[in-house]
């Protein structure tokens, strides 16, 4: 059973996952390995153990202290083409709960400190009771296909020429499969059918869990939305434009897509 409340003086040699404003320490590009007295770091504000490799405790650390050598604070997406995918989890999980603990200091019901509990990872007031858990936002991800082609779109945030397939939030009250529907005609105006389950990964910007869904072209021609989608368009599954990684979840639905044209040629 994993000790989720901790102090240093009870920590052994552990993986320490260093989380300050968001961002990993990576000296030397990896994740830091040893007793926190050997890395010459302030005392952490708050410790929490998330998960053991090797027999030896990944232990995450909330750090508050300025950030020195900036180069050696990196985001978590760093790790995504590290060889062991098991870093990257770890890592996407203690950024997400770096900031579940750093947004919950204090009680929302009456204003009291709040506390981490040791027998699971919840935040507890003491004063009154209330007890809250790590957020997570559900998203999904929509793989298009008409024929041979897929559709995919270029974010206002990403840069020319990367383009992905269709992802959104899903709203209260929606199924996964109602919020695909939705998503996809309001980014791109096109409408959907027969949507089959791809498979889910979580993604620490900055506390997602995508899932993703293989979808036919019904109907529709492509509209962008204005301040969302900068362009859309239609692409040969063997002609494509530079894509997510293969370690992202968007990166596999497309490269699957791709390798069941491949197969039917």
């Amino acid at each position: 059973m994993l000790k989720h409340s901790l102090t240093l003086r009870s920590v052994p040699q552990a993986h320490w996952f260093v989380v300050c404003q968001g961002k990993l320490w990576l000296p030397q590009a990896q994740i830091p390995f040893g007793h926190w007295a050997d890395f010459g770091l302030s005392e952490p504000e708050q410790l929490c153990q998330i998960g053991e490799w090797q027999q030896h405790p990944c232990v995450l650390a909330v750090y508050q202290d300025q950030l020195t050598e900036p180069e050696q604070w990196q985001n978590a997406r760093m790790l995504l083409v590290h060889p062991e995918p098991h870093w990257f989890e770890l890592a996407a999980r203690a950024t997400q709960l770096a900031l579940f603990m750093q947004t919950h200091r204090y009680c929302g019901q009456c204003g009291c400190a709040m506390r981490l509990v040791s027998w699971e990872l919840a935040m507890l007031c003491h004063q009154c009771g209330h007890r809250t858990y790590p957020r997570i936002s559900p998203c999904v991800l929509v793989a298009i296909r008409k024929g041979d082609q897929i559709l995919l779109a270029r974010s206002s945030r990403h840069k020319p020429g990367f383009f992905s397939i269709l992802a959104g939030f899903v709203e209260s009250g929606e199924t996964l499969e109602q919020a695909a529907v939705r998503e996809v005609a309001e980014e791109v105006g096109v409408h959907i059918g027969n949507l089959r389950y791809a498979g889910s990964q979580p993604w620490p910007f900055p506390h997602s869990l995508m899932m993703g869904f293989y979808a036919d072209y019904v109907s529709g021609d492509i509209v962008c939305q204005e301040d969302e989608i900068a362009e859309a368009d239609w692409f040969r599954l063997n002609e494509l434009p530079e894509i997510p990684p293969e370690q992202t979840l968007s990166g596999q639905m497309i490269r699957y897509l791709q390798q069941e044209f491949d197969k039917a040629q």
